[in-house]
């Protein structure tokens, strides 16, 4: 099994920051990328930002400038620093892993639960 666990979403003000943490467990070969999107209500679910095995990262056009995203490797863990951040920024936030289970199983994509995130004064 599989499980990616976030954490670290809440309520701040515009201006503020957050750090979303993101921890893959189970029995895992190998993560080719591990990235984060976002649904804010009535919207579809968007790329906010992604990272290779590589290192490679790519961005959102609406994040570039005020969010980072790193990784742990050892920890199979990412995370999302969120600077300056919006009132639109306001969603649930989701991690997303690309990687190959240890047991008999395809190379497809994993979802965390989500972790809402509300920027609001």
């Amino acid at each position: 099994q599989v499980q990616l666990v976030e954490s670290g979403g809440g309520l701040v003000q515009p201006g503020g920051s957050l750090r979303l943490s993101c921890a893959a467990s189970g029995s895992i070969f190998s993560i080719f990328a591990m990235g984060w999107y976002r649904q804010a209500p009535g919207k579809q679910r968007e790329l906010v930002a992604g990272l290779t095995s590589g290192g490679s990262t790519n961005y959102a056009d609406f994040v570039k400038g005020r969010f980072t995203i790193s990784r742990d490797n050892a920890k199979n863990t990412v995370y999302l620093q969120m600077n300056s951040l919006k009132p639109e920024d306001t969603a649930v936030y989701y991690c997303n892993a690309d990687l190959l289970p240890a047991y008999l199983g395809p190379r497809r994509d994993y979802w965390g639960q989500g972790t809402q995130v509300t920027v609001s004064s």
